[in-house]
Parts: structure tokens; sequence; C-alpha cells
């Protein structure tokens, strides 16, 4: 039995993102039907977002974001660098 649920990461956000548009409006969790997709509001293109997501842990490390969020995290963790700046930088708007 393989570890986690048998869904790419893209169609996991897709369903999480339609059940909080099915939950009711006063109920935390719930995403206003006017909202764009999930994707959409990231700004991020489903082609990058699918280059982005395959071999994340190998790509990514420790820290994903735009370059200003990615700094951000640098200092606060004393960090001086984070690998997959660049693939972020690419990959992520902003």
């Amino acid at each position: 039995m393989p570890e986690g649920l048998p869904f790419r990461l893209y169609d996991s956000l897709t369903l999480v993102d339609w059940t909080g548009r099915c939950l009711r409006e006063d109920k935390r969790g719930a995403i206003d039907q006017a909202l764009p997709p999930i994707l959409e509001r990231l700004h991020i293109e489903a082609p990058e977002w699918m280059e982005m997501t395959s071999g994340f842990d190998e790509r990514f490390k420790t820290l994903v974001g735009n370059r200003q969020r990615i700094n951000l995290a640098r200092e606060q963790l004393g960090q001086r660098w984070a690998h997959g700046t660049r693939a972020c930088e690419r990959l992520i708007p902003g």
C-alpha cells in the first residue's frame, strides 16, 4: 500500500478547493463561490504548478515561495541561502 492518498498534488488542491466551495458560508473553511480557483488566486499557471510539484522534495528541500517571502524566511531562520531559490524565481511570480 503506498503512503498517502493516490492523488497528484494538483488533484488534491483542486479537491480541497471544490470541497471548500461546498461548505456552508457560515462554517470555517468555506470558500466563497465568487473566488477564482486556487491556482488562479496563487497566480500560478497549471504547467508551472506541475513542474514545481514534480520532484518537490529534491527541488526545494526547505523553503518555497516568491523571492521576497524566501528572503524573509531565510532571515528569520538565520540562513544565508535556500536550496531551490532559482526554481522558485522561475516558477512563482512576485
